[in-house]
């Protein structure tokens, strides 16, 4: 490993830490200078890149990461929430897909399926997406919340009750605004802001 290399992309980390993007993306591009196979690198210069809304660059970036690394479910994630962001969903399914094959538990990648099968209208499916999610992580209020939705939109009202029973457990606000976002009234307790 070349330490120069290693240093900048410690340097990059630190950064990154600081909120300090655009340093970070010189060092990392230093990194790349040095060593263009340095490990994740290129995937780290992509995430700076989506996060100040680059969204074309960091696509072409982590697709460039993917050919040497195929299988990286957590590029392939990444590369699949900029494809989101660029209301690109087709290609979002695509690489969410790819990064469940890799990774069948990464919870997030089954979320965000959810989200782009929900926007284009394949509520079934984002049904089963959402549900995947939400078995990985059982207190994960969001995922129930949107699980809860999809019930909804199908006509399911006795599983949306169900749902709301089950988040109201440990996540009562999401709970009220899940009855509150389906029209039905549930006797949930009183959360405080």
């Amino acid at each position: 490993m070349n330490m120069v290399a290693w240093w900048h992309f410690q340097r990059a980390r630190w950064l990154t830490t600081f909120n300090r993007l655009e340093q970070a993306a010189s060092a990392l591009r230093q990194v790349l200078a040095i060593d263009p196979a340095y490990p994740r690198a290129l995937p780290s210069l992509a995430y700076i890149h989506a996060t100040l809304g680059r969204h074309a660059l960091a696509a072409e970036q982590f697709r460039a990461a993917l050919r040497t690394r195929p299988d990286d479910a957590t590029t392939l994630f990444d590369l699949a929430f900029v494809y989101q962001q660029m209301q690109q969903h087709d290609a979002a399914l695509e690489a969410f897909r790819h990064a469940v094959q890799v990774s069948p538990k990464l919870d997030r990648a089954w979320y965000g399926m959810g989200l782009s099968l929900r926007t284009l209208g394949r509520n079934e499916e984002a049904l089963n997406a959402f549900e995947r999610a939400a078995a990985l992580q059982p207190m994960n209020g969001i995922a129930f919340y949107e699980v809860g939705m999809m019930q909804h939109a199908l006509g399911r009202k006795e599983r949306v009750d169900q749902i709301l029973g089950h988040l109201a457990s440990f996540d009562p606000k999401l709970a009220n605004k899940l009855a509150h976002d389906t029209g039905l009234a549930h006797p949930l307790p009183r959360t405080t802001s």
